[in-house]
């Protein structure tokens, strides 16, 4: 167990769907929903959703770089939505749900950008995951965090992050914490 946990924020969509799917990971400590990559101070959930404020709905995962490796929670969250896919996640439709990998430093600026460009050969159309250094996370309003736990019969969550969720047990059982 490392003594110092480390911290990626990624954006794929809703960021109910990422947490839920993400936190199952063994090594990972926390996620916590939010906001990034705009130009708006303190911005809120509906402003973010009216597509104004430029900031993505993201997840700040906070992991244990023992127990799992940077690109391996790269690689769990790459399963979970369409990097090919502008602006847009399934039903979830503006630049608020684009695909994107906010860095902590250079080498998760390194590492995020060759994972990027070895999953362009995978896809037959561009992968469009934007990779910039994170200037500020905002916490989204309490009511975001944890949102599937606390909404497990949530009809969003029943079609949207619970397939996310069963992908990460399935395709990652190694890593999925007991």
């Amino acid at each position: 167990m490392s003594d110092q946990l480390e911290t990626a924020t990624l954006g794929g969509g809703c960021f109910w769907c990422t947490e839920a799917a993400l936190e199952q990971l063994a090594g990972v400590e926390s996620v916590t929903s939010g906001y990034a990559g705009g130009h708006v101070d303190d911005p809120t959930y509906k402003g973010v959703c009216s597509g104004n404020t430029g900031h993505a709905e993201v997840v700040q995962v906070e992991f244990d770089p023992d127990v799992i490796a940077y690109d391996e929670v790269l690689e769990a969250f790459f399963e979970i939505h369409d990097p090919t896919q502008l602006n847009r996640q399934g039903p979830d439709v503006g630049s608020q749900y684009r695909s994107i990998v906010l860095t902590h430093d250079e080498e998760q600026r390194e590492v995020a950008e060759a994972y990027v460009e070895a999953l362009d050969e995978e896809y037959d159309d561009d992968v469009v995951t934007e990779i910039e250094p994170l200037e500020t996370f905002y916490r989204a309003e309490e009511r975001h965090q944890d949102y599937f736990a606390k909404n497990p019969d949530d009809a969003y969550c029943t079609f949207h992050a619970k397939p996310k969720m069963e992908k990460v047990r399935e395709k990652f059982e190694a890593k999925v914490a007991k």
